[in-house]
Parts: C-alpha cells; sequence; structure tokens
C-alpha cells in the first residue's frame, strides 16, 4: 500500500526544533493521527551555531558553517522518517479496492471488504480486490487461532480473545514501534534502551 494522505509538519533548517513528523488523515472523515515526532540533531546543532553566529555578529564562516550543516544528509533523513511513519500508518489506514481513498478503522468496513462509502453504496464482496481478499483470510485466520485459544499477548502472556488491545496490559498488537519518552525517536518494540538518548524502557 503507497499511502498519500499525509502531510509533512515537521521543521527543517538551521532551528533548534528541528525534526521530522507528518499528520496522515482519513479521506473520508479526515480525522487525523500524527507520527512520532523524529528530532533532527544535526540541524538542531546548526541551530545553535546560527544563534551563536547572530550573537558574535559573525556573516561569514560560523554563519555559512550552520546553514551547510543544516543541509547536508537532511533530504536522506527525512526519507528514512517517512518511511518509518509510513510503516506505522499502514497499521491505522487501509486502501479501499474500489475507490481507492485510504480510510481509517471507522470508516473501513471489514465485513465488505470496502470503505463505508462503498459498501453503503452498494459495492459487495464479489467486487472486492486482492487486498481486500487478503485482509479478510488474514481476519479469519486471527479468528480461527482466538477459537482455539491460541492467541497470547507478546507483552504479559495474557491469553487473549482477539481485537487490537490486549485487555489486561493494553499492548497494542499492531504496533512495531514505540516512541522514547526522553527524546521522542520512533524504536522498535523490543528495544530495551534508545539508540538516540539512551533511555531505558
Amino acid at each position: 500500500m503507497n499511502l498519500k494522505n499525509y502531510r509533512d509538519i515537521g521543521k527543517s533548517g538551521s532551528d533548534l526544533r528541528a525534526g521530522f513528523q507528518f499528520e496522515f488523515h482519513c479521506q473520508i472523515c479526515s480525522q487525523t493521527w500524527q507520527s512520532p515526532y523524529r528530532p533532527y540533531r544535526r540541524a538542531q546543532l546548526s541551530g545553535l551555531m546560527y544563534r551563536l553566529s547572530r550573537l558574535l555578529n559573525d556573516r561569514g564562516m560560523l554563519f555559512r558553517a550552520s546553514n551547510s550543516m543544516a543541509n547536508f544528509g537532511e533530504q536522506g533523513a527525512r526519507d528514512s522518517a517517512l518511511q518509518d511513519a509510513l510503516a506505522l500508518a499502514e497499521q491505522r489506514y487501509t486502501e479501499c479496492p474500489e475507490c481507492h481513498k485510504a480510510v481509517d478503522e471507522e470508516c473501513w468496513n471489514a465485513r465488505a471488504g470496502l470503505c463505508r462509502l462503498c459498501a453503503t453504496n452498494g459495492g459487495g464482496r464479489s467486487e472486492t480486490a486482492a487486498g481486500g481478499e487478503r485482509r479478510e483470510s488474514s481476519a479469519g485466520t486471527e479468528a480461527a487461532a482466538s477459537a482455539g485459544g491460541g492467541l497470547k499477548c507478546p507483552n504479559c502472556s495474557s491469553a487473549i480473545g482477539g481485537g487490537r488491545f490486549c485487555p489486561e496490559c493494553g499492548f497494542d498488537m499492531a504496533s512495531t514501534h514505540k516512541t522514547c519518552p526522553g527524546c521522542g525517536t520512533l524504536c522498535m518494540r523490543s528495544t530495551r534502551f534508545c539508540a538516540d538518548c539512551g533511555h531505558g524502557f
């Protein structure tokens, strides 16, 4: 799925708050979700240098160095942050095979395999594309496993009967990442320490 329902709300350039963040929206109800903020340390450091150059009334080498530092590698870092944001967004949005709109869980009709508008307008199970087929097949597999009592929460090992969140500890079964409370960096769910600031989970 190649989501296009987002806009860049990050800060770029020589800014102490420089970082990457993206806002996604449902293309039916317009409800929004923001990806975790990822700070861009190189640009933040250049922001400090820029402020120092202003204090020293320097428009020469230090000023140019701060701009160069902010620009160097920014596109690659942004692309990486966007890919992580898209991976998280794909757990929240589904593309309707009928109208090709990206919709959230509230606007997705899993039974019809369509968004709620297409399902209401007469779209049916027979018109569902291969993506919808896979979604329902996967849902059926999970339901069968749940019925057999085989699903357990990977966080607390409690038996669960389906659904996105564990009823015992609230673990998000669909999420593969978590946000560091210390600096906001996106980390893998299994990470014990933040690679950016060293915060322990």
